[in-house]
């Protein structure tokens, strides 16, 4: 099963006020292991970035400006992705606007099948932040390159995340001889080893109002 890793870098939020897409970055999994076949490009948008987006990520007009535009990639990025699951953080932002853009290039929309790592970390965290920032410190994945929200660094740290949230063991791997004969499959999966992270008492106390008020019965009365 392949899987693509997408995160998306834009002038501003909303596409209703014609905003568009300045950065696509993917990474691509197969049996949840990086395959080195990554899919990045920076796209001329065609108008502004908005000052908050600049703060973000820190692509000025000037840098977009000789960038290809959606169109000209479109047919690629569509053939990339072609029957591949989309893991992607806050996916209705990154979707809402990559199929704004095949909208205006006249391609077909995405119908992948979308796993959302926002709503993996609420159903796992229920009322804790489930920001990329804070799911990286929580697994004790170190971001410190993540100075403005670049499209592949972004990807990068989420393939960490994603891996740790649905606790996916590596799989098993084949190995090549010298003559090229097929040695043995390796008969001991190896697990991704987490720290045990003890709530602090604002976590406790969060998750305990979240029980209070989101769940019908309550079996810690």
């Amino acid at each position: 099963m392949k899987e693509v890793i997408l995160d998306t870098e834009t002038t501003g939020l909303s596409v209703k006020e014609g905003h568009r897409i300045v950065e696509i970055g993917c990474i691509e999994l197969e049996n949840f292991m990086p395959t080195n076949n990554n899919f990045h490009c920076y796209l001329n948008p065609e108008r502004k970035v908005s000052e908050k987006a600049l703060e973000t990520h820190g692509y000025t007009d000037e840098f977009l400006s000789n960038k290809k535009k959606f169109k000209e990639i479109a047919d690629d990025f569509l053939l990339y992705i072609k029957g591949k699951k989309l893991i992607i953080h806050n996916a209705e932002f990154d979707l809402s606007h990559l199929n704004n853009e095949l909208k205006i290039a006249g391609k077909n929309l995405i119908n992948n099948e979308i796993i959302d790592t926002v709503v993996l970390a609420r159903d796992k965290f229920p009322g804790s932040s489930n920001s990329l920032d804070a799911l990286c410190k929580r697994y004790r994945i170190d971001n410190s390159k993540r100075e403005k929200h670049t499209a592949l660094i972004d990807c990068d740290l989420l393939s960490k995340v994603y891996i740790n949230l649905i606790d996916q063991k590596e799989p098993k791997l084949n190995f090549n001889n010298e003559n090229g004969g097929v040695n043995e499959i390796l008969k001991t999966n190896i697990s991704y080893f987490k720290k045990v992270i003890k709530p602090s008492e604002k976590e406790k106390k969060e998750h305990e109002q979240y029980l209070k008020t989101n769940l019908k019965k309550n079996f810690f009365n």
